[in-house]
C-alpha cells in the first residue's frame, strides 16, 4: 500500500515509522526545516519529500497520482481540508484521513471536502474517557475491524451473574465470543463446560454495541455517566 503523508511532525512522524516498519510504501511531505531535520533522522532519505503538501508540484514529485491513502496531518485546519479536496477531485486518491487541529472546526471535515475519515483527537479523547466510566473494571485492549470489534479484558467479581455459571449457560450477547479465561495465572480453555469463578479474568471479542451487556454479566452494572454505582 502506497500511502502520502503531509505534514511531518509528531503525528505524521510516527505514522510514517510504523508504515515503513510494516514494510508500506510512505511518502512525507514537510516543509519546516527543522522539522526536516528531525524526520531525515527517523526515516529513511527517500522516503521524505521536502515541499508544501498543497502546492501540485510538490504531490506530482511525491507520486500523488499513485497514492492509495492520504494522510492530512499538517497544522492548519484548513490546508488539511484543501488537501483532501485536491487529492480527491486532481488525483482520484481512493482514502484520504485528516485531522482536526481546531476541535470547532469539525463539522467541515466530511464529504464536501472530501475527508473520508475525520480523526479529532478531543472528540476520541472524551470517547475512551466515557467508556471506561461505563465499563467500570472491563478494558479495552484492541479494536478490530475499524472499530466495530474490541478485544477485552474483564475481571469477574464477587456477586457477578457469572459466578458459577456454565459458559455454554451464560446469555451472552449474540456477537460476542468469549476467547480465554486466567484462573490463578494458568489459562483455561473457554468450554461450554466451564463455569466461571470469582477472580477469572476473561477475554473475549464483542461487537462494540454489545460491550456494555456484556461488562453488566462480570458484575458491572450499567450506568449513565457521572451517576454513582
Amino acid at each position: 500500500m502506497f500511502v502520502m503523508i503531509a505534514g511531518g511532525g509528531r503525528t505524521g512522524a510516527q505514522l510514517a515509522s510504523f508504515l515503513v516498519s510494516q514494510s508500506h510504501e510512505v511518502a512525507v511531505i514537510e516543509h519546516r526545516p527543522d522539522i526536516l531535520a528531525h524526520i531525515h533522522r527517523e526515516l529513511p532519505t527517500e522516503v521524505v519529500f521536502e515541499g508544501n503538501a498543497t502546492d501540485p508540484d510538490v504531490l506530482e514529485r511525491a507520486g500523488a497520482r499513485r497514492a492509495q491513502v492520504l494522510a492530512a496531518c499538517m497544522q492548519g485546519d484548513a490546508d488539511n481540508l484543501a488537501l483532501c479536496f485536491i487529492a480527491r477531485t486532481r488525483y482520484s486518491v481512493p482514502r484520504t484521513i485528516a485531522t482536526i487541529n481546531n476541535p470547532r472546526n469539525a463539522w467541515l471535515f466530511d464529504q464536501r471536502f472530501h475527508v473520508d475519515v475525520a480523526l479529532n483527537q478531543a472528540e476520541i479523547l472524551a470517547s475512551l474517557i466515557e467508556q471506561e466510566m461505563s465499563l467500570g473494571e472491563m478494558l479495552t485492549l484492541l479494536k478490530l475491524r475499524r472499530g466495530r470489534y474490541s478485544l477485552v479484558e474483564d475481571r469477574i467479581q464477587k456477586g457477578s451473574r457469572a459466578v458459577g455459571v456454565a459458559l455454554r449457560d451464560l446469555p451472552l450477547p449474540p456477537k460476542a465470543v468469549i476467547a480465554a479465561i486466567i484462573r490463578q495465572g494458568e489459562m483455561v480453555i473457554p468450554r461450554g463446560q466451564v463455569t466461571f469463578e470469582e477472580g477469572d479474568e476473561v477475554l473475549a471479542i464483542v461487537e462494540q454495541d454489545a460491550v456494555e451487556e456484556l461488562a453488566s454479566l462480570f458484575g458491572h452494572p450499567v450506568t449513565a455517566v457521572g451517576e454513582p454505582r
